[in-house]
């Protein structure tokens, strides 16, 4: 996303965080959560160095973090609650029956023992094992623009099995172990039963190479391009259990095309891309696909998608599904540097959820507000419509 901050713009930001936030002030049962959640957001977005409890504080005019602290770790309010209400503005405004869902996890780096979920584990972040906690995330992609929708934190076995020590971090009883995957799997029905506008949903190889979960996806009728390992085998005609990357090798080279799958921070984002048809079993309005991208400076690399499409979808309609995926690393890495979402000093479970989904609807109010500037600048530069 990335935004050039100017005071203009904080002020404009600070309006739009306001009508936001009338959405979800009756969440709060008291004057005190009411008005500091309204500054923590501000906050989040102003123009500060660092974003913790202190320098929130201080852009709020208050003497001590208390406040802020407060709202977070001990004031009674429902984040779940808060996050449903930024949803519903998210579809209101960005709303597309031809939208993307995007899921993948993101680490966030911490020091000691004690914040809820933290160990040392690999951090796709950091691109290596770290002392961290990880979160879950559904992100929510159409033209007009894409953002963070859902989210949890991931308790890896090591805190599960250890009641007594997840109830020192606020975590009930009843939260039991689930891998990243059921957390993902989980969001996407939830985006279901609230019948969400989108028509395709997209993941990297964490996620896509689950069959189980494509068959379900499948099921439920959900169109989907999901990344998978090389090695994953799908049925042809000719024989079962066909490994993805020899089918892809088999192709003639003709069956190669070269496509942008989208535009990224130094231009189109161009690769070779084929795909052979796969499962050829099927209802006659659904096809199957195995999907593969090709680097064009290292022709060795190549990616692999399972796709399950409408008949009619063609190879830029996958291309373009699989590309989408690189939205959701653009919403981590804005939400991280304009709306601070990996600035948090909680070390409990309520609220590190309560900062992440404040840090979400700071990071879907700007997604909406550059959106409708978008459009007035396009509305103004576009030829008036010629008379009958």
């Amino acid at each position: 996303m990335g935004w050039d901050v100017v005071p203009a713009d904080v002020r404009r930001w600070s309006s739009g965080l306001a009508e936001l936030h009338e959405r979800f002030v009756y969440r709060f049962n008291r004057l005190e959560p009411r008005e500091s959640s309204l500054a923590y957001m501000r906050g989040l977005i102003a123009p500060l160095e660092r974003k913790n409890g202190w320098t929130l504080a201080e852009e709020a005019g208050h003497a001590a973090p208390d406040r802020m602290q407060r709202l977070l770790n001990r004031i009674d309010w429902d984040a779940d609650e808060v996050l449903s209400d930024v949803r519903d503005y998210v579809f209101e405004h960005l709303g597309d029956p031809e939208a993307v869902l995007i899921v993948d996890d993101t680490g966030f780096l911490k020091k000691g023992v004690r914040s809820a979920g933290v160990q040392r584990q690999y951090s796709g972040t950091a691109g290596r094992t770290e002392n961290c906690q990880i979160g879950v995330f559904l992100a929510y992609a159409t033209e007009r623009g894409r953002t963070l929708v859902d989210r949890a934190l991931y308790l890896p076995k090591s805190w599960t099995e250890d009641r007594e020590r997840c109830r020192k971090a606020g975590i009930d009883d009843t939260v039991e172990f689930a891998t990243k995957l059921q957390m993902a799997e989980a969001m996407v029905d939830q985006a279901i039963a609230d019948k969400v506008p989108f028509r395709w949903l997209t993941g990297d190889e964490a996620y896509g190479q689950s069959k189980s979960w494509r068959h379900r996806l499948e099921e439920a009728d959900v169109f989907h391009v999901m990344a998978t390992r090389c090695n994953d085998t799908v049925v042809t005609r000719r024989r079962l259990d066909h490994r993805v990357d020899e089918l892809i090798a088999s192709l003639p080279r003709q069956k190669w095309k070269r496509r942008s799958c989208g535009a990224g921070a130094h231009g189109p984002r161009v690769y070779d891309w084929a795909r052979a048809e796969v499962r050829p079993w099927h209802r006659e309005d659904r096809r199957h696909w195995v999907l593969a991208r090709r680097s064009l400076t290292r022709p060795g690399e190549i990616a692999y998608y399972i796709a399950y499409a409408p008949a009619e979808a063609t190879l830029d309609d996958l291309v373009q599904v699989a590309g989408a995926r690189w939205a959701i690393e653009e919403c981590f890495q804005s939400a991280k540097q304009e709306c601070g979402l990996d600035d948090y000093q909680v070390r409990r479970y309520p609220g590190w959820h309560r900062h992440i989904t404040l840090a979400m609807a700071a990071h879907a109010c700007l997604t909406v507000l550059r959106a409708a500037e978008l459009e007035a600048g396009k509305a103004e530069t576009d030829p008036p419509a010629s008379s009958p």
